[in-house]
């Protein structure tokens, strides 16, 4: 059931993520994200310059004049949002949790789709797949896409990004366009995004958060880890020791962006501390200006 709570976020991100689209994304995600190919449109008498492969020859015979076939791009596409709801994703510490984060990408994602008369599937995942909604059209659908993110309640910790990609690849026959939206605090998945990223146009969305990084000076502090539940005392007090972890975090981070590049794969880094818009607005632009 929901809560009065959730259902002001829910309206909360349909008004922000529909405007956005509106305003800002209308005809972007149509021009990079294309259709699964050509379809027969009509015929219509021959001109000069007209390629002679497309030439109707059964029209041709009937009309007793040249006939050529038009095609139309088949603009319908499948979009699936692989979600990440394992527990590092419940972290954030300026504007929201990168799971409050997810779920409005989620919902850019999704309005901008419908908005093109694309279906949008959804899959919640953590060390499995929790959670599969299939490909629909509709704001009311979107909707409760939406709400699914928000009011999901995971019952494991982990992540496993390799399963989610796999069950993606046997519910999705066909191409689709696919939003893996994690912070990727994981590893073990590169094999599973390369067989995904051959089979679907697959979009990675990394999540941050500034406190990952730019740790306080604030003396000894627990930290326990969000998924595998390990407490770990840490003096944040030394400034070697900071600088340390801000060094493996990178580090980290440059090793995901050489393999996205490796594999030609489209990637966006979005902070729980910035607007998200600008970052996607210009991942649009530069995917089409590529395509152009």
């Amino acid at each position: 059931m929901l809560t009065s709570e959730l259902i002001k976020k829910i309206r909360k991100i349909e008004i922000t993520t529909s405007r956005a689209v509106n305003d800002v994304l209308a005809g972007q995600y149509h021009s990079v994200f294309k259709g699964r190919g050509m379809a027969f449109d009509e015929v219509r008498p021959y001109q000069p310059g007209d390629d002679i492969r497309v030439i109707d020859w059964n029209v041709t015979a009937r009309m007793n004049d040249l006939f050529v076939k038009q095609f139309i791009e088949e603009r319908e596409l499948t979009v699936m949002l692989l979600v990440d709801a394992s527990n590092s994703q419940s972290f954030g510490t300026r504007r929201q949790f990168k799971s409050e984060l997810a779920a409005e990408i989620s919902g850019l994602l999704a309005f901008s789709a419908i908005t093109n008369n694309d279906r949008v599937g959804l899959l919640i995942f953590t060390d499995r797949v929790e959670r599969f909604v299939p490909p629909k059209k509709g704001k009311k659908h979107v909707l409760r896409v939406i709400s699914e993110i928000l009011s999901f309640n995971p019952t494991h910790r982990g992540t496993n990004i390799s399963a989610a990609l796999e069950f993606l690849s046997r519910v999705s026959k066909r191409k689709s366009v696919a939003f893996l939206i994690s912070d990727f605090m994981t590893s073990g998945y590169d094999s599973a995004l390369k067989v995904a990223h051959r089979r679907h146009d697959l979009v990675s969305i990394v999540l941050h958060d500034p406190l990952e990084t730019k740790l306080p000076n604030v003396g000894v502090v627990a930290f326990q880890d969000a998924e595998s539940g390990e407490v770990v005392l840490f003096d944040t007090g030394s400034r070697k020791a900071r600088r340390l972890v801000a060094e493996q975090v990178e580090q980290s981070r440059q090793a995901q962006r050489r393999l996205f590049k490796q594999l030609k794969m489209d990637f966006v880094e979005l902070s729980t501390d910035q607007d998200y818009l600008r970052p996607l607005v210009m991942f649009f632009k530069h995917r089409a200006a590529r395509m152009r």
